[in-house]
């Protein structure tokens, strides 16, 4: 257990990370993602013929199994609405819902707290499709169904909880300014609790499309960042959520303790001009 001690002991100003969820390439759960890590094995491969679809040119991703898979009458959600739903939000949902259980918080005893629920997303691809399927593909339940914005609001109306609901699209960093934005309202007392991560899935060939026209996918499946052998990145899916409360609460609940977030920062840095 990490607790962000400081010489004279647990810097209780710190954010404490109670419980963890994720849903990776090759990894169902933190367990399986961190022996991945420890076996140094990659999760990209070859675009399975069944994904192509999804993934147009792409030769090589990082990819989840069964996306379109969801047990809405757990959430009671109907299967039209599911249907109409970005799986996207279906995913947050199961993240939210494991990371509290993970926590040992019994997700129906939020109802009607400030708990805080901060996602990271920058893909619209299930509207897309909807936009390319014209009018006959649109629903009552479609408004509410693609909205990036309703990543957030879908698991805080679930959970029946009142505090903070956003989604933050910041490119590629939009799951840590998430989490960063989620700490700052725990350290401000805005809410005692707070689910925060982010979700990506690669549905609709137009975003592969466009990282291959400006150039950015790899030809062999390797993504060498910061290297001189870098020629491009690999398309990947995933999501993950981490719950989030002061420190010294977590200390007083004798909650199990995976890391501290001891401060953070955003800034934005101007990148080299392409011509």
């Amino acid at each position: 257990m990490s607790t962000g001690t400081t010489g004279s002991g647990p810097d209780l100003t710190a954010v404490a990370i109670v419980g963890v969820a994720c849903r990776l390439p090759g990894s169902d759960d933190p367990d399986a993602f961190w022996e991945l890590l420890r076996a140094g094995r990659s999760a990209v491969t070859e675009v399975p013929p069944e994904r192509r679809r999804h993934l147009g040119s792409a030769r090589w991703a990082g990819l989840l199994a069964d996306v379109d898979r969801f047990d809405a009458e757990f959430f009671g959600i109907s299967p039209k609405e599911a249907a109409a739903m970005d799986p996207q939000q279906r995913l947050m949902l199961e993240l939210g819902w494991e990371a509290l259980e993970e926590a040992g918080v019994r997700p129906p005893d939020l109802r009607g707290s400030a708990t805080g629920v901060f996602v990271g997303a920058m893909a619209d691809d299930y509207a897309l499709l909807g936009a390319q399927a014209g009018g006959r593909a649109t629903t009552r339940h479609t408004l509410t169904g693609v909205g990036r914005g309703i990543l957030a609001n879908r698991l805080s109306y679930v959970l029946g909880i009142h505090g903070t609901s956003l989604t933050v699209d910041t490119g590629q960093s939009s799951s840590l300014v998430a989490v960063h934005l989620a700490c700052e309202a725990v350290r401000r007392g805005e809410v005692g609790l707070a689910i925060a991560g982010g979700v990506s899935l690669g549905l609709a060939p137009e975003s592969t499309l466009r990282a291959e026209r400006l150039g950015a996918l790899s030809p062999d499946g390797r993504s060498h960042t910061f290297d001189a052998r870098a020629n491009g990145y690999v398309r990947g899916e995933g999501g993950a959520a981490l719950i989030l409360k002061p420190l010294a609460a977590a200390l007083a609940d004798g909650d199990t303790v995976h890391g501290c977030i001891l401060g953070g920062a955003v800034n934005n840095r101007r990148g080299r001009r392409h011509r």
